[in-house]
């Protein structure tokens, strides 16, 4: 799996999925850094097939209504610290991967994984 990690999100994170054996990019690693357009990140995730990962619901309307990003993880837990995320990631890494197989737009909230048809 391939992902692109928003700016909404650390850079901690994107570091994690990489130790974690993901090609893993963050937006501050882009030539516009935390400045790219939400419409270059969609393009980029479509050719690259990365799932962009973020807490912003614009990528949500544009899923829906445009079918970009190529797949989508929301992080749907408000303000939390880098490790809770951190661990919330490490916790569900597995369903995830495993969700994408299916769903390409999967919800992770504090408590679960909700994936969308």
């Amino acid at each position: 799996m391939k992902f692109l990690v928003d700016a909404h999100l650390p850079r901690k994170l994107a570091i994690q999925l990489k130790d974690m054996g993901y090609d893993t990019r963050h937006t501050l690693g882009l030539p516009l850094g935390n400045r790219t357009t939400d419409q270059f990140i969609n393009e980029l995730s479509i050719a690259e097939q990365r799932i962009v990962i973020t807490k912003d619901s614009d990528f949500v309307d544009s899923f829906w209504l445009q079918d970009q990003p190529w797949k989508l993880l929301l992080v749907s837990t408000g303000n939390i610290r880098n490790d809770e995320l951190k661990a919330l990631f490490s916790n569900n890494m597995e369903r995830i991967q495993a969700g994408f197989a299916e769903f390409r737009f999967i919800e992770l909230t504090h408590d679960r994984l909700i994936f969308h048809v």
